[in-house]
Formats: C-alpha cells, structure tokens, sequence
C-alpha cells in the first residue's frame, strides 16, 4: 500500500460556465482524491474526477442552512491526512470573499502542503461576459469589489465610503441588501447613477436587470431576479449595448 501524501488545493471553479475554469484547474481535480465543492460550483466539473474520487458537497448559502466553516476546515485536514490529494473547489475566485485565506492557514497548522488556483471571479468575469467595462479612460479609474453580507449584517463600510467616489462598485452577496444600497446612493443625490443586476451569470438561465438607481426596482422586479447575482453600479455600466434602449423605456413610461 503506498504512503499517503497529504495535499490540499484551493481551486477556483469560475462563475458558473464549466468551460470558465482554468486547464490547471480540471488537472488539480483529475489528480484529487477527495473534492470538497461549493453550492456555486457547476457539478460538471466533477466528471474530470477520477472514478475512486471521493465527492463531498459544502455548500453554503445565505440565509439558508449550511456547512459551517470550521467543520470545513476539519474535513480539510481529516481528508488530507487519510486520503491525500483534497481539492477545495469553490466558486469564483478562492481569494475574493471565498474564505480561502482562513482554510489555507488552518490546514498549514498541520503542516499539510498546499497550492492554489485562482478561478475568474464574477466580479470580474460576469462584467466582462455582459461587455461592462470595470474601468474605462475618461469615466472610471478604478473599480471597487465589496461584500453585501458582513458578519453582523450590517452594510460595509466601504459602501460609505464608494458612494462618494467615481469608482465602479461590485457587490458580491449583496442582494438582502440591495434596498439599502439603493437608498444610500439616493440620499447622496445619485439616482440617475447606471446600476446593473446579474443572476446567474454565465449560465443557461441568466438574467439581466439594468437602469438607474432610481429605476432598477422596477427592473428587477419586472425581470424577476433572486439570488445569486451580483450588482455593479457605476457610469461604466451606460456602456452595455442595452442601456440606453431601457432608459428611453423607461422615460415613455414616466411621460
């Protein structure tokens, strides 16, 4: 019998599209020996298992019951030390809001080798599909990634402080907040500012709502969008191919 090796990767599966996962990506999961995979992570991607893989879905979701995120780092390492290979699949990018950083240094605890690799965050890859631009000369400089969903369940921080700038905003698991957002934006004197919702991005069942911080309700609404999405606010998102069509929509609606 060989030696078992202990290994953990942290992998990112991307936003959704199986086929937005990196090559070295499908080659970590064809060497695991166990995966541990996220509620967002495309169940396609575990056909690249080898058939004496062992699958261990962890998802988590908002408001919902889920795995807890110390019982997670246990697996980790109980896996690593008994099997060998464990890869962590999680959705998007393991380092943007993905915890990755806490689980590496729980595993490295235990002197358990590690490697990670990056995924294409939907901050980024969702925007990107869509043709919104996070930056774009003349208009934005920057772009900001901000979670909706702090630990004690209050609005970031940061929100306070993007509202004030040009920066293009991506808020990742901020849609309970998304009342919220709006009226901070609207108390700032900001509501014909462009904002976009996308749910599901990347995948057969996508849905877009797009307008103005004092339309998107109605967008949302009439485009019946839930959870997951994300919300990108910024002038960058009038570049979408079809903003300007809704705005004029929406204008006849208002006349």
């Amino acid at each position: 019998m060989s030696e078992i090796k202990p290994f953990v990767t942290l992998v990112g599966a991307g936003p959704g599209d199986p086929d937005l996962i990196t090559l070295k990506g499908i080659k970590a999961i064809e060497s695991a020996d166990v995966i541990l995979y996220d509620a967002l992570v495309n169940e396609e991607l575990l056909t690249y298992a080898k058939d004496s893989c062992t699958k261990i879905y962890v998802g988590k979701r908002a408001e919902r019951l889920s795995t807890s995120q110390e019982y997670i780092n246990k697996l980790l390492v109980d896996y690593a030390l008994t099997h060998g290979h464990v890869v962590r699949l999680k959705g998007g990018d393991p380092f943007v809001f993905g915890r990755g950083g806490e689980e590496l240094e729980f595993v490295r605890q235990y002197n358990i080798p590690t490697a990670v690799v990056p995924g294409i965050s939907s901050s980024v890859g969702l925007t990107g599909l869509q043709q919104i631009p996070l930056t774009y000369r003349g208009i934005s400089e920057s772009f900001w990634v901000i979670t909706g969903s702090t630990s004690d369940g209050r609005l970031s921080d940061d929100l306070y402080h993007a509202v004030k700038t040009n920066a293009t905003v991506v808020v990742l698991m901020g849609y309970s907040k998304f009342q919220k957002i709006i009226e901070l934006y609207q108390d700032y004197g900001r509501g014909d500012l462009p904002i976009a919702l996308i749910q599901n991005g990347s995948l057969e069942n996508e849905r877009l709502a797009i307008g103005t911080m004092d339309s998107i309700l109605q967008q949302v609404h009439k485009n019946l969008l839930g959870v997951p999405a994300i919300i990108v606010i910024g002038e960058v998102v009038a570049k979408h191919q079809s903003f300007e069509r809704i705005r004029k929509e929406i204008q006849h609606l208002e006349a």
